[in-house]
């Protein structure tokens, strides 16, 4: 079965210990709905900094990436339809940008 990145783009701080429990709950109910397509649930990531031939973007470029995670599905379809799940979109802070992993 096809595999596919999802790299979550946006998103916000939780603004207490109490949003940040509510988030992280979010997560794990969204990873517990979709089940064995989860191949490789990834993590936050940090400060990035985007290279090219222009130049360095010290800010992460106009949508910095805020994490990853690796899923199977039938398709990129199925997958969109996994990814709408996302606590980021659902709560309109942020985006998912699928693409599939080409085997090489």
């Amino acid at each position: 079965m096809p595999e596919f990145i999802f790299a979550y783009h946006g998103g916000k701080a939780p603004e207490s210990p109490e949003e940040g429990e509510q988030v992280m709950a979010a997560w794990q109910a969204w990873f517990a709905d979709m089940g064995d397509a989860v191949v490789v649930p990834g993590a936050p990531v940090g400060l990035s900094k985007t290279v090219s031939a222009s130049g360095v973007a010290d800010d992460g470029g106009a949508n910095p990436l805020s994490g990853y995670s690796v899923v199977k599905a039938a398709d990129i379809g199925a997958a969109t339809e996994l990814a709408k799940g996302c606590p980021m979109v659902v709560s309109g802070n942020g985006s998912v940008e699928v693409a599939e992993i080409m085997e090489m």
